[in-house]
This record gives structure tokens, C-alpha cells and sequence, in this order.
């Protein structure tokens, strides 16, 4: 997978731009410099150069001088999820021979396809293949996926953005596409033609081949001009007719007829139906050999969330993800009026679809609105609340979450009504792959600590003598989720008093809410006499600490309970909490319409895998449950753990509790 680099220890680039791009020396596997007159080329392997653009022609000027070889890099078949600059790329081609666009010499990728090619190999471009269609992945992978079948039959004719590089080098010109079109036309005279064309070119932005042809004119010719996913066309196309667009080779991926008007790479190689005839240096290959060469061996793959070398079937795997991600909500969805903070994480959260601020455009009847939490609100909508592994620090810090969750049934906390986490734990299959999945998971969250919030320090230690020792998170009183999921008990300090009342011999924790405790949110009704009902406050310990040392845990809705579970610790429910009422909690006011006994595999699956959306601190686009785990993990190691207060009373001292953090400022309880 890319080339073999040289004993020397750089590269050099003359161009800026190049140097910028994100993982570079990853991709390279060495350092890469910038060349400057002066500067000592001394032990350089070579000058990089992008493609054959008008930039490469310095490059190549300057590894004349300095009498190195010019090494071509160029975006690799399988990229990004959105194109740009801004989107760095996750696959890169390096060639030492020339570049795969440029018909007029042999390049690297050519040497790779005059080797031979094993069964293992085979089996593997197959694969590859299967997951590529499967994925429905294409070089960019930002656009909607959009229904055509009600044209068919058609072929599919594709247009390129006039000036592009790739046409010329590919012995190409606007009379290429000309008769690619009148070909289309002709040989396919009971289809209708659609031509695919770059919306840019319907916006007049840019130009297109097609521009001024009388042909696109036919009214057998539909355009197709809006940024749409390229295997909607392909897929139900009955052939493809391009010229050197890579949309000819994703074809070929589908198993579809390919005519070909220029010599891009996968054309003369009796493939496709050629309209020019192949360089000597072309041979025909099979299709195995092809999608081995371009996607194994010749480019380098970047893992998009780890930054390290990694292979085609990862990258392939994650624009895969991001794929299904972007498709789940309508294409527009409207939002009241939110902070711009919140706003900001909506969009990344909504990546695949439209966020469209009501005051700037009223919605129209029946199309979709995203509010937050049960925000009143005419249907169909999705409600929006934290997810239950967060971030490093609170929500009310205004720190960005990495997990939401999205619920057009619902909402988790609210007792009163199903939700789609409730529907997915009564009625959903969780088949063993899953379980063990999430099996693991249990076994990564129990060892790292991991919790919502995951702040606090890590010193508490077990009061000796005592057998029996309850934690009682406590709660933000105003929360929804107090009063929709605890029907029975509103208050901490109500809690408090039953737990004293039923364990008069237990070492009883109190823990507030880390909300309260920074001053973010309001104290619950009488919580400065909490001091009367137990034996201890704790205000600074981190919970994941805390539930490794105590026996039990009494909770009316708290997300500690559940993260309880997971550690093994027993729960006490006096509400109604999303994981109370499927066998595994002792609850003093059950959920009658909760009827399914689950496991704790299950219950973790549902509520951490298929529940939540995650978002990687890295990529800023979708993720996994685990890489959430694995960035927050870091980045705890890596920041600076803030200041502290911890407060252990004894039960004798019989007085009002109070504190303060962040100077005289903010005060509370």
C-alpha cells in the first residue's frame, strides 16, 4: 500500500499548499520540508508534487536542480466524506512514475497491474467490492441519497466541470463529450438519458461540457443538476457513459456496462467499452486485479479518528457509518430558537441534513422539527437531550457534548409515555453479536471509569467499620426528569429521608448534583439540611470512583443508577428511570407498561449503542460508543483536572451545609 519510500530521511515540497495537508508525514511515512533556494537537500529522497497541476511544474524544476526524482501525490478513490480543503483527505496515491490521470505515460499503478494477481488477492478486491456497494461509499460522501428507479429505464451520462485536469491528460476534449452523448442517445434509443451534471454548472457558477450542447437539448435528456450521491444514479443505470469522470470506475464496482470517451485509468484495460484506442502500455486485466491495484496497493489510507496508517477496508468501513448517520432525518429540519452554542452542536449532530432557524423560515405543514427535551411542540418532531456518556465537563459549562440522543417517539426520562429507548428495549432483538459487543463495552466502562460528565477527583476512601455503604445522587429538582419519571418522590432531600428511614444502620453518601455543586444550576427545596439524613457529602468525587467503593446505590431517576448497573453495584429506583422496570433494579414504583425481562447486555446495547448519537472529538463527524470512551479517556489524562472542594461532614455536626467555588461570586446551598 503506496509506494516504497527511499533510505533517505524527507521529502521536500515547493508547494504551500501541499505541505498544510493534514497528515502528511503519516501518509509519507517521513518528514516532509519545505524547499526554499538555500536550503540543504541534503539526505532528501525526493520533491512532491501535486498531480500535474500548474504547482507541480516548480516541483519538478526544483528536483531538477537538485537532481532528485519527482514523486506525484493526488487524492486517493476513496477520500472524505465532504470535498475540500477543510475536509482533509483519508487516502492519498503517491506516484514515482507519473500520476493514474495522465494517459500519455505509464505510472506506478500501471507496474502494479502487470503483476500477477493471487486467489487471496482476488478474494479480497471481491470483498471489497461487496462493502463498497454495500456502503454505498463513492469518493465524496456528503450528498443525499435520492430514488431514480421511476425514470428507468435510463443510462446514466456524466458531465465534468470544464478546465478539469483529469480530461486533457486523459486524451480528452469538449468533443469527447459531444459524442459520448450522441452515443448515449443512439445506442440505448428506448432510454431516457440522464445527464449528470455539477450543480455549480446549473447555478452558473461554473461550466460544464453540456453547456451550450444541442443534444442535452433532446427531450429524451434529463438533467440532473442537484448534489446528489452518485450510486442512486449508478445503481439503476442499465450502462454509464463517461469520459474520464471516476464515476466510470465506481461503476464498474457495480457491476454496470461503462463506455468510455477519454483514457482515464480503468479505461484499455478490457473493461469498458472504449471510444479511443489503449496505450501500448495497457493490458487487459481482470476486475479483480483493477480494484485490487487502485484501492489496496497503490494508495495510502489514513485512519480518519486515530491518525495512523490503516487499510482500505477501514476507511471504507467509516465513510460507510457516516453514510447511514447522515441519512436518518429528513433532508430539512426546523429548530426554534436555540443558543448559538447549542446550535453549533445541532449541526454536527444533524450532518446530513438542513437546520433551518423558524424565525427565518416558518415550516411548512408536516415537515419535521427538532426541539429540546419535551419543549412544546406540534408533531412530527424529534426531541433532543444529553446522552449518557457526555463529555469532559458539564452541559451547563457550556462544554460541547460528544453524545445527543434523537427521539421521535419521546423522550428517555419521561415516564408517562413511551420512547424510542423504551420501544427498543420491550421489542427490539439484540443478536449475540451485539451482546458481545456490548459485553466488551461493560468491561471498558467498568475499567476506565467512564461516566456522563466524568469530572471529579478520585481520593475518597471507605469510612471503616461500616458493612453497609448507599450513595443518593442527588438531582437538579427542576429537571424534567424528576417530574415526568418519579411519579412518588420530588425532592432530594424527600429521598434522603426514606433512605435514612429504611437503612437506619448504613453509612449513607449524599452526592449533588455536579450542577449545583458549580453553581450552575439551583439547589433542590431544604438540601441545606441534607447534613440531617446522612452521614457524609460528598461534592467533588468523581462518581465512577465512588461507585467502586459502596455497596449500594438509591436514586430516584439519576444516570447513576445506570452507570450503577454497569459496575455491578445494586439499585434501588424510587422513580421510574429508563433502565428501572426490566428485571435487574428494585424498584418501589414500577413502570406497569415496562413487561420485558433483559440482561444487562441488552440493556447496555440498547441504551448505549443503539440509542445515542456520538460525534468525535477528532473528526467532529459520527462515531462509535467506544472511540467516544477512548477520546474522553484522553483527553482526562491530558487536561488539567480543575480545582476541587471536598466536603466530608459527620453526622454529629448536625448543621446546615454550605459551600463555595470560583471566589465569592457563587455561592450556593
Amino acid at each position: 500500500m503506496g509506494f516504497v519510500q527511499q533510505d533517505n530521511n524527507h521529502y521536500l515540497t515547493t508547494s504551500p499548499a501541499l505541505h498544510k495537508i493534514p497528515n502528511l508525514e503519516i501518509f509519507t511515512g517521513m518528514p516532509v520540508k519545505r524547499y526554499r533556494a538555500g536550503v540543504s537537500s541534503r539526505s532528501a529522497s525526493a520533491v512532491l508534487a501535486w498531480g500535474r497541476k500548474p504547482s507541480a511544474v516548480k516541483a519538478e524544476a526544483a528536483a531538477t536542480k537538485l537532481g532528485l526524482p519527482v514523486f506525484r501525490l493526488e487524492d486517493g478513490f476513496l477520500r472524505s466524506v465532504e470535498p475540500g480543503a477543510e475536509h482533509p483527505p483519508l487516502s492519498l496515491v503517491g506516484d514515482d512514475e507519473g500520476i493514474y490521470y495522465d494517459a500519455s505515460r505509464p505510472c506506478r499503478l500501471d507496474r502494479l497491474l502487470a503483476e500477477p494477481v493471487s486467489l487471496e488477492q482476488a478474494d479480497r478486491a471481491r470483498l471489497l467490492m461487496r462493502l463498497w456497494r454495500e456502503g454505498r461509499v463513492s469518493k465524496y460522501n456528503h450528498a443525499r441519497e435520492r430514488h431514480y428507479g421511476q425514470l428507468a429505464p435510463y443510462v446514466l451520462v456524466v458531465d465534468q466541470t470544464a478546465g478539469d485536469a483529469s480530461v486533457g491528460f486523459g486524451q480528452a476534449d469538449a468533443s469527447s463529450f459531444e459524442a459520448m452523448l450522441k452515443a448515449a442517445l443512439e445506442r440505448f434509443p428506448g432510454h431516457r438519458v440522464l445527464l449528470k451534471t455539477h450543480p455549480d454548472v446549473v447555478a452558473g457558477r461554473k461550466s460544464g461540457y453540456f453547456s451550450q450542447s444541442s443534444e442535452a437539448q433532446s427531450p429524451r435528456v434529463t438533467w440532473i443538476g442537484e448534489n446528489v450521491h452518485a450510486p442512486s444514479l449508478i445503481e439503476q443505470a442499465s450502462a454509464v457513459f463517461c469520459v474520464t469522470s471516476q464515476v466510470g470506475f465506481e461503476a464498474l464496482l457495480w457491476g454496470k456496462s461503462v463506455h468510455v470517451f477519454g483514457m482515464p485509468f480503468y479505461a484499455g484495460r478490457g473493461l469498458t467499452e472504449d471510444a479511443l484506442p489503449a496505450p501500448g502500455f495497457r493490458k487487459p486485466v481482470r476486475l479483480e486485479a483493477l480494484v485490487y491495484a487502485a484501492l489496496v496497493e497503490y494508495p495510502w489510507y489514513v485512519d480518519p479518528e486515530k491518525a495512523e496508517l490503516c487499510q482500505p477496508e477501514r476507511v471504507l468501513s467509516w465513510l460507510s457509518f457516516q453514510r447511514v448517520e447522515r441519512e436518518r432525518f429528513p433532508e430539512k429540519l426546523y429548530s426554534p430558537r436555540v443558543s448559538l452554542w447549542k446550535r453549533k452542536a445541532l449541526r454536527r449532530f444533524l450532518a446530513g441534513s438542513e437546520l433551518v432557524d423558524e424565525r427565518d423560515s416558518p415550516p411548512p405543514e408536516g415537515t419535521t422539527r427538532v426541539v429540546w427535551g419535551l419543549a412544546e411542540s406540534r408533531e412530527p418532531v424529534v426531541r433532543v437531550e444529553d446522552g449518557f456518556i457526555r463529555s469532559v465537563g458539564l452541559g451547563a459549562d457550556l462544554v460541547q457534548p460528544q453524545s445527543w440522543v434523537f427521539d421521535d417517539v419521546g423522550m428517555y426520562y419521561d415516564a408517562t409515555r413511551p420512547s424510542r429507548l423504551e420501544q427498543i428495549l420491550q421489542t427490539g432483538e439484540f443478536d449475540e453479536a451485539l451482546l458481545a459487543r456490548a459485553r466488551a463495552l461493560i468491561e471498558t466502562l467498568a475499567q476506565s471509569g467512564t461516566t456522563k460528565y466524568n469530572l471529579g477527583l478520585k481520593n475518597w476512601a471507605r469510612p471503616v467499620g461500616h458493612q453497609r455503604v448507599i450513595v443518593v445522587p442527588g438531582q437538579v429538582e427542576s429537571d424534567a426528569s424528576i417530574r415526568y419519571g418519579s411519579p412518588l418522590v420530588k425532592s432530594n432531600l424527600e429521598l434522603l429521608k426514606r433512605v435514612r428511614s429504611a437503612n437506619p444502620d448504613a453509612w449513607v453518601i449524599y452526592k449533588p448534583h455536579p450542577d449545583v455543586v458549580a453553581g450552575l444550576r439551583k439547589q433542590g427545596q431544604g438540601e441545606d439540611n441534607s447534613m440531617n439524613w446522612c452521614d457524609e457529602v460528598v461534592v467533588d468525587q468523581d462518581m465512577a470512583h465512588l461507585l467502586g467503593l459502596v455497596d449500594e446505590v438509591h436514586t430516584l431517576t439519576s444516570l447513576a443508577g445506570f452507570e450503577a448497573l454497569v459496575r455491578g453495584v445494586p439499585v434501588i429506583c424510587y422513580g421510574q428511570p429508563f433502565y428501572s422496570g426490566w428485571g435487574l433494579t428494585d424498584d418501589i414504583d414500577p413502570c406497569e407498561r415496562r413487561t420485558r425481562t433483559l440482561s444487562l447486555e441488552a440493556l447496555v446495547a440498547g441504551a448505549l449503542i443503539l440509542y445515542p448519537t456520538y460525534i468525535s472529538r477528532v473528526t467532529g463527524q459520527y462515531t462509535t460508543v467506544e472511540t467516544v470512551i477512548r477520546e474522553i479517556r484522553q483527553a482526562r489524562a491530558t487536561s488539567e483536572p480543575r480545582v476541587g472542594i471536598l466536603l466530608r461532614f459527620s453526622r454529629s455536626l448536625r448543621r446546615a451545609w454550605r459551600f463555595r467555588v470560583f471566589g465569592e461570586k457563587s455561592s450556593y446551598i
